[in-house]
């Protein structure tokens, strides 16, 4: 992926097919083999190539204010299953085992024309990305965030993105995660924002021009 003149997506179908041959002796066929989000900002000659698999977004702070690049295909998938998770505070038996057939269900329609495509151990998930470029004199900054990160703006409701960029160039990632876990401290059952789990992965990087 830092050879500029080949696609984002070409570039993640090599490194998927790279770390599937590291694992000769183990069933990558199983639903059930570890799969990652991905999103990728890449600095090329002027612009600012994007590259975003399942739904860890990018947020681009431009001169037309902000755009969220992100798919949610996921979200689309098993909804009455999602829904019953969500019916249920976390930490409790139905949550975990609403949870269990709503993880089995979408191991089932993962990386298929009837589900959503995510970054497992099948190249060819990288031609379901989304991709794009912008100009880079029409970006100011940029975040890459996992979603544990951009809920505080699109389910906590929380915080605009305006706020997550000046808390970002204030105090950097540590000060987002941390304000993030704040509101989580606030609701840990998820009561008011019903969710898959309490403390989900959160991670996010940050860049200006």
């Amino acid at each position: 992926m830092a050879d500029l003149d080949r696609p984002l997506s070409e570039g993640l179908a090599d490194a998927l097919e790279r770390v599937a041959a590291m694992h000769p002796n183990c069933d990558l066929s199983d639903p059930g083999t570890p799969s990652a989000t991905v999103a990728i900002l890449r600095h090329n000659y002027g612009t600012i190539d994007h590259l975003v698999l399942a739904d860890s977004p990018i947020v681009l702070n431009g001169t037309n204010g902000y755009t969220v690049i992100t798919d949610l295909r996921v979200d689309d998938t098993l909804p009455s299953l999602r829904a019953e998770v969500e019916s249920h505070q976390t930490h409790t038996p139905g949550h975990r085992e609403a949870l269990q057939r709503l993880v089995l269900a979408q191991r089932q329609v993962r990386n298929t024309p009837e589900g959503y495509w995510v970054a497992a151990a099948r190249p060819e998930a990288a031609e379901h990305a989304l991709t794009g470029t912008i100009s880079l004199r029409d970006v100011r900054s940029a975040a890459v965030m996992s979603d544990g990160v951009s809920r505080l703006v699109t389910e906590y409701g929380a915080a605009t993105w305006a706020d997550v960029f000046a808390t970002l160039q204030a105090g950097g990632p540590r000060k987002l995660i941390e304000s993030v876990r704040g509101v989580e401290a606030t609701d840990p059952t998820g009561i008011r924002w019903p969710r898959y789990k309490s403390g989900d992965d959160a991670a996010v990087a940050y860049c200006q021009w």
